[in-house]
């Protein structure tokens, strides 16, 4: 199927790394011409020049998406690097803090949703203005199914579910702007250097039986697997599909480790 990707332009917040660097990757390879943003000005830079080495136009920008002046400032220089904006993807995320509440202070929960909701929000409303001149424009939100299952991290969870709730939102304001919002939800998924390569690493006993318990194919998903679903759903041929959350998950039980 041809998504009808080529020739778009798009932006990925968090995108040298993981799920971020996955859906820049695709998005490449589907003829977007693509810009990216995080905290680690070699990582821009290394990634950046992956993506050109690739044949794919790239551009990026080293900034902390906590900053509201830099992030709109990425927003910005995206736009005019690639002569416009059809495409935005918030993937920047995490969570800072103790998995206990009790250990957990107000400024952790202020730093988490700083890092998934504010940033979300101000992004999408930096790029506003430039989407409404596309013909085909869409945002995704990266969520996680953390945002509708008990998770240890309750900033986390909160966090998560409210970019989806974000998303659903903002499709509805958006949609007579002829912006879609959506929001994709993966499972746990594998790559290494990340936290689940991490926990396998650590106690490879408790994570089989995390995954023989809560993965009914026995795996954790891959950044191939979800950067698919996320061309498709930023996609013309998704037209349809607007403030709604995709779980791409395979089925999975609990979220998290706990207990195991």
């Amino acid at each position: 199927m041809d998504l009808q990707l080529r020739g778009r332009r798009a932006l990925v917040t968090g995108g040298t790394r993981g799920l971020g660097r996955g859906i820049v990757e695709r998005l490449a390879e589907e003829g977007c011409a693509v810009a990216l943003c995080a905290r680690d000005a070699d990582a821009v830079e290394d990634a950046v020049a992956a993506l050109r080495t690739a044949g794919a136009t790239a551009w990026g920008e080293a900034a902390d998406v906590t900053d509201e002046e830099a992030l709109r400032g990425v927003v910005d220089g995206a736009a005019e690097a690639l002569g416009g904006l059809d495409l935005l993807v918030v993937c920047a995320g995490g969570a800072v803090g103790s998995p206990a509440l009790v250990e957990t202070g107000a400024g952790d929960w202020r730093t988490t949703l700083d890092l998934n909701v504010v940033h979300a929000s101000t992004a999408v409303a930096a790029a506003v203005p430039h989407l409404r001149a596309s013909s085909a424009a869409s945002v995704l939100v990266i969520a996680s199914v953390s945002g509708s299952r008990p998770q240890p991290k309750s900033q986390y969870a909160a966090a998560k579910a409210a970019q989806i709730a974000l998303a659903r939102s903002l499709g509805r304001e958006l949609g007579p702007l002829g912006v879609r919002v959506n929001a994709l939800s993966p499972g746990s998924i594998l790559f290494e250097g990340g936290g689940w390569a991490r926990r396998r690493d650590a106690d490879p006993e408790a994570f089989a039986r995390f995954l023989e318990a809560e993965l009914p194919e026995g795996r954790l998903g891959t950044v191939d697997e979800v950067a698919d679903a996320a061309a498709w759903l930023l996609s013309p041929r998704a037209s349809w599909v607007n403030g709604t959350e995709l779980v791409v998950d395979g089925a999975q039980g609990a979220p998290g480790m706990a207990g195991y």
